[in-house]
């Protein structure tokens, strides 16, 4: 966003999806000037103040479509089953754009609308979740843990609760 150009073709896609979709733009507050100070239209783009995580989470979680520059709404979303649109050409979420919920599209306008308006058209799709993306890593490393303390102190835990059931 601090480049002129890059803000310019983002707008004018937005403006064009707008006519299409519902668009809320929780923009960061450096983006926010930047957009007040350039006097861009972003058509019917609904811009407002950045959210809380969990706020912002459950609007990813019932969205029908993500766009976005950040790595992490990539891998958000990803583990969501939400169609994600990045507008840059590379990501250092690569599993996302194989498992298909992620498309890299660039900054362009053309490429912005043209894969903002197909996913928004199929409304769902072939999207995966990575394997061991299933919300029980949690318990995974618990295991790796009680397995290293067990080693290391030479005998089972025995009789005491384990760390999962302390958990519980």
């Amino acid at each position: 966003m601090d480049d002129e150009e890059t803000l310019q073709e983002i707008a004018r896609a937005l403006e064009e999806l707008s006519q299409e979709m519902p668009l809320l733009f929780p923009a960061h507050p450096r983006t926010l000037n930047r957009i007040k100070h350039s006097h861009l239209s972003f058509g019917a783009t609904m811009l407002v103040e950045p959210m809380g995580y969990l706020e912002f989470l459950g609007l990813m979680a019932r969205s029908r479509l993500v766009l976005t520059d950040s790595g992490g709404i990539q891998e958000e979303t990803t583990a969501l089953g939400i169609p994600c649109i990045t507008l840059r050409n590379n990501t250092e979420r690569p599993v996302t754009v194989k498992m298909g919920t992620n498309r890299l599209v660039g900054t362009s306008r053309e490429g912005i609308v043209s894969a903002g308006l197909a996913a928004w058209r199929r409304h769902g799709g072939s999207c995966r979740t990575p394997e061991l993306w299933d919300g029980k890593t949690a318990g995974r490393i618990v295991d790796v843990i009680e397995r290293w303390l067990s080693s290391r102190s030479g005998h089972a835990t025995g009789s005491t609760l384990s760390l999962q059931e302390q958990m519980r």
